[in-house]
């Protein structure tokens, strides 16, 4: 708790990914909100994204060389090495800030761990906002020193956390209807679009399954645009020239490596493929965007399927399995994707669907409490 009469001190930690960033900005976007002369500080991976990510939005941040929770020999040397680093550069941030008044918002991952170690040191409350449904080690070490236990997922085997809705940032919700969204991306109101996205780093497997369903289906895409956002050249999606097929075969697309009016993205668009990253449910939840989710097929826990599970109960989402080759992703997640391109009624339900289950709105409860 900050003492009575001081400014605020929120220090968010997370990052390796916009998954573990993103839904910190939105916090900290409803902290301003609440107290505008509150102190905001994110301690991130130290590498070119999470910086790209924080300096958009022009947030204090500075950079740890934090190592992952690997349960290897080589792992856990990497970890020792790093950790002790971490920790101090964490401890040197918390002691600069007026004594009483910092709060630790951890927001999962191995990028989070050496800061709630350092807040531990420096006696500072610890908040864990847990984003995903299948909790990682960092996260359960976290949640083990932690005051309190967020989660935005469904997690039976923490009865003690609290449950909330997900955690969405303004630039991530849509700033008008669809016809109002397409005219802000540039394409025409009145034909259907289809969104693609592999989330911040791009997807390989989608990428291939859509190159080889313009090779062969291009009538598929026939009446449709497409919004295609395929990832930076050296992320996982890099692949041959997305953009050339879709040119070659005659299909209005527009490949991009990030979406920087993502909120608009989702609001524009008839339907979507993505991943199911706790980010991406949260955002398709947020704007009520019928999708087709193909999870990360290589996580070991697959908690990317279990993101996924309220949408796809409610009948909002449609899940299909990634099986990587593009012949086999063709035959199912591609016939998928062609039945509910032809079938804007079924499209409709699930955006019906979608909104009964309630606002997106974790960000401001998280950030009430911190405040309390």
């Amino acid at each position: 708790m900050s003492k009575p009469g001081a400014s605020p001190t929120i220090l968010f930690a997370g990052g390796g990914s916009g998954g573990h960033i993103h839904p910190g900005v939105a916090i900290a976007e409803q902290v301003r909100r609440i107290v505008p002369g509150a102190t905001i500080h994110f301690i991130c991976k130290n590498q070119p994204l999470d910086r790209a990510i924080l300096e958009a939005g022009g947030w204090a941040h500075a950079g740890i060389d934090a190592a992952p929770f690997v349960k290897s020999p080589k792992g856990l040397l990497r970890l020792a090495r790093r950790w002790g680093g971490c920790v101090r550069t964490a401890r040197e941030i918390i002691r600069n800030a007026p004594p009483g008044t910092v709060r630790v918002v951890a927001m999962g991952g191995y990028v989070a761990a050496p800061v709630a170690q350092a807040a531990r040191a420096e006696r500072a409350a610890v908040t864990l906002v847990n984003l995903d449904a299948a909790p990682g080690l960092a996260n359960r070490w976290i949640a083990r020193h932690a005051q309190q236990c967020f989660t935005a997922a469904c997690v039976p085997e923490r009865p003690s956390w609290t449950a909330i809705n997900p955690i969405v940032r303004s630039a991530a919700r849509a700033s008008g209807d669809r016809a109002h969204c397409k005219r802000r991306l540039g394409f025409d109101p009145a034909r259907p679009l289809l969104l693609i996205t592999g989330a911040s780093q791009g997807a390989r497997s989608i990428n291939r399954l859509l190159m080889t369903m313009i090779s062969r289906a291009p009538g598929a895409f026939q009446g449709w645009s497409i919004l295609h956002q395929a990832g930076p050249p050296a992320g996982d999606g890099a692949d041959p020239d997305v953009a050339g097929a879709y040119e070659d075969a005659g299909i209005d697309a527009r490949v991009v490596e990030t979406i920087d009016n993502m909120g608009d993205a989702w609001g524009a668009c008839d339907l979507a493929v993505s991943r199911s990253g706790a980010g991406s449910v949260a955002e398709i939840w947020a704007n009520t965007t019928p999708a087709l989710l193909l999870p990360f097929p290589h996580h070991r826990d697959q908690h990317q399927r279990r993101n996924a599970e309220p949408l796809v109960a409610c009948g909002g989402a449609r899940l299909v399995e990634d099986l990587v080759d593009p012949d086999r992703n063709f035959d199912s997640a591609g016939g998928a994707l062609i039945d509910l391109m032809g079938d804007m009624d079924r499209r409709e339900a699930m955006r019906l669907a979608l909104r009964t289950l309630g606002p997106a709105d974790g960000a401001e409860v998280v950030a009430a409490s911190l405040l309390a």
